[in-house]
């Protein structure tokens, strides 16, 4: 399931805006084709325009998505617990499911494979996409109102690079989980799930146009 709502304010009709030669949404369209991993790709939009161009690269778009769950307010969680049960109304058995965002035009098909066989293991809630912090999460500092420095572990100021946990963040490309998980809503980021590691230069998050130009900059020497 591919989330595309309409309403994107920084970045308008983000979803769909040309990306390298290609609506941004193609990319994520063409990486679950290629993967093999898939019976269905739906696209999950309120929007007539991105569904054609969903249409277009081969997804598939049976329901436009309702207004209560196509605003600034709605999560994730609730689009993909509405594709599920618009799947299941509609007699269609869904065992697992994996979303992956519009905006995540450095997803490869490989990524999408490494996280379906994780998902798979028994025990095993949800594999999503993540990435390693660049600088050592131990040492970041936080400013005050009058722009005061303080650490957030003043413990660690000394402590070695080397001899500091590494730390890794969601890469907001896709969240592989089982059908059970998605519709209780359990919690992501537990011991129930398995990340699956991205180098950061295929990293970028795009919300604004600065975050536009960069990944535009890092996809033309990848």
């Amino acid at each position: 399931m591919i989330p595309a709502r309409g309403g994107s304010k920084r970045i308008p009709r983000k979803n769909i805006k040309l990306f390298h030669g290609k609506p941004m949404i193609a990319y994520s369209i063409e990486a679950a084709k290629q993967s093999g991993c898939f019976d269905k790709i739906i696209v999950s939009t309120d929007d007539q325009k991105i569904a054609d161009v969903a249409l277009a690269y081969g997804a598939e778009v049976p329901f436009l998505r309702p207004a209560n769950i196509s605003d600034d307010h709605a999560t994730t969680m609730d689009v993909i617990q509405h594709t599920i049960h618009w799947c299941e109304s509609q007699n269609m058995m869904v065992d697992l499911l994996c979303c992956i965002y519009a905006t995540a035009p450095f997803v490869l098909p490989s990524d999408l494979s490494k996280g379906l066989e994780a998902v798979s293991v028994t025990g095993v809630e949800y594999a999503f996409s993540a990435t390693s912090f660049a600088f050592p999460i131990q040492r970041a500092i936080s400013l005050s109102e009058n722009g005061t420095v303080q650490m957030f572990q003043p413990e660690h100021l000394n402590t070695r690079s080397q001899d500091l946990v590494d730390a890794y963040h969601d890469a907001g490309q896709f969240y592989w989980g089982k059908k059970e998980a998605f519709k209780e809503g359990r919690i992501m980021f537990s011991a129930h799930s398995k990340a699956i590691l991205i180098p950061r230069k295929r990293v970028q998050d795009i919300d604004t146009p600065e975050d536009w130009e960069l990944a535009e900059a890092l996809f033309s020497v990848l």
